[in-house]
């Protein structure tokens, strides 16, 4: 059985020389900052070659305009183009 791991985004990329490096995060459930917002927290580390990172943005670019065709999700551009008109 292989373990699946939750996140709440990418907390940074970081790129040396043909390696990929993708920090997950999530939003902790104790830690809070000045405006009493969870904190994010690392969680764990996609490491990958350059060639593999390009495949699964596109891969990820393909999904996304699934979504949107769905109507599930909208793009920041769409939605100010929706709101100055």
């Amino acid at each position: 059985m292989s373990s699946e791991l939750y996140a709440d985004g990418i907390g940074e990329i970081t790129i040396t020389g043909t390696i990929v490096r993708i920090d997950l995060m999530s939003l902790s459930a104790t830690d809070r900052d000045a405006n009493n917002n969870p904190k994010p927290v690392f969680r764990q580390r996609i490491i990958m070659p350059v060639d593999a990172f390009a495949n699964a943005v596109d891969l990820m670019q393909k999904a996304l305009g699934g979504l949107v065709e769905a109507g599930a999700v909208r793009r920041i551009g769409d939605m100010s183009a929706a709101a100055a008109a």
